[in-house]
């Protein structure tokens, strides 16, 4: 099978919830990072075939194939198409592999992958409440359904739910979690504060840096915190933050590559994506990671670096136990605790930093995956060249 090249990735630095990013429609955040892309790898954009952008919540600004729309407005090619993925969190980094498997196939030969979303503008799940209530309909994608109740009975369908669930089943304290926020915050502000971020970063304005990490957080100001759900062990500390943010990686095939003058930085080495109990929701990564060790006959010991979006910590810390992977491996430089989690802007972004702290650090190999709702999880292996 062919192999897909990445050429290029970028994303903007993420802004908080209200801040420097939440103003900025989300077409202008796409369309920021998709100029920089092109510009920094030297590709020529009539050559793109496609534009595969994830993306959650697409009412309002993110309506209307928000892919196409980043593309027009960054005053790119008319003839170049764009098409907008929702596998809930994983919307992004299932936009690579869609474009990579263009790619692989030989169907496409220059195709971007990113994503895009604006959580100021577009509060999570707000979607679905705007299009449900005008219609008089029961709020929720799963209420109403027969098939489902008969499968999985009236059990609340929710991030928060499903994080709880996951702390107690592997007996994750409160304290493990925060422990775990706090490294999170403190692994950000070195990433910061030692310029790990620059070569990644477009900056937006006067947005320069990610605007989440915080410097003061304390385990003693986190232990004052209320848990999220009632008797829960989950606060807003150990949960990742609503954010704004865009990202795009460009993929090549190797004719692209020869044609176009290119200069490849990693290949796509493996992708897949399983699922598991849509209650639990975000336990996925586990099995995941699982199948695509085995199916790309490798181990953990042959990975140099992980990426694991931290919705909770509780997902991370499941994770580790059931792996065994070594914790100096993993989110090294922060996670969405402290950096943030932009939805649709979350798998390209984590991608784009995995490939950047491969070169930094010289290592081969990186393996990036992510809970996703529905129970579902992305696993993305990719190799530095």
């Amino acid at each position: 099978m062919a192999e897909a090249y990445i050429i290029e990735a970028v994303r903007t630095p993420v802004g908080r919830r209200g801040g420097g990013l939440s103003a900025v429609h989300p077409a202008d955040l796409g369309a920021h990072v998709l100029k920089a892309l092109m510009e920094r790898s030297g590709a020529d954009p009539a050559a793109v075939e496609d534009v595969v952008f994830g993306c959650l919540d697409t009412v309002g600004p993110q309506a209307g194939d928000i892919a196409r729309t980043c593309w027009l407005a960054a005053g790119l090619p008319e003839e170049v198409p764009g098409v907008t993925v929702d596998r809930q969190c994983g919307s992004s980094q299932q936009a690579v592999h869609f474009a990579a498997q263009a790619v692989m196939s030989g169907t496409s030969d220059l195709v971007v992958a990113g994503g895009v979303q604006n959580m100021s503008q577009v509060p999570i799940a707000f979607a679905s409440r705007q299009a449900a209530l005008p219609l008089g309909l029961t709020e929720g994608p799963y209420a109403g359904s027969s098939g489902w109740r008969a499968r999985y009975g009236d059990q609340p369908v929710n991030q928060f739910h499903g994080a709880e669930l996951i702390a107690r089943h592997w007996d994750i304290s409160r304290r493990d979690m925060e422990e775990y926020a706090l490294r999170s915050h403190q692994r950000a502000v070195r990433a910061i504060d030692e310029g790990r971020f620059e070569r990644e970063l477009v900056p937006y304005g006067d947005v320069t840096a990610d605007e989440g990490p915080r410097r003061d957080t304390t385990l003693e100001k986190m232990a004052g915190l209320a848990p999220l759900v009632e008797d829960g062990r989950l606060t807003a500390a150990v949960a990742s933050q609503v954010s704004d943010g865009g990202s795009a990686m460009l993929l090549a095939s190797e004719r692209a590559v020869r044609e176009h003058g290119l200069t490849p930085r990693a290949r796509i080495h493996h992708l897949s994506v399983r699922g598991e109990d849509p209650i639990r929701m975000l336990s996925a990564p586990i099995p995941a990671t699982a199948y695509a060790l085995k199916k790309a006959g490798m181990t953990l010991d042959d990975i140099d670096l992980v990426e694991i979006n931290e919705a909770f910590a509780s997902v991370v810390l499941a994770w580790l136990k059931e792996t065994g992977a070594d914790p100096d491996k993993v989110n090294v430089n922060g996670g969405a605790i402290a950096l943030g989690h932009p939805l649709g802007a979350t798998g390209t972004k984590l991608m784009t930093t995995l490939l950047h702290e491969l070169e930094r650090t010289g290592g081969r190999y990186g393996l990036q995956t992510m809970c996703e709702g529905g129970g579902q999880a992305n696993v993305t292996i990719i190799e530095r060249l």
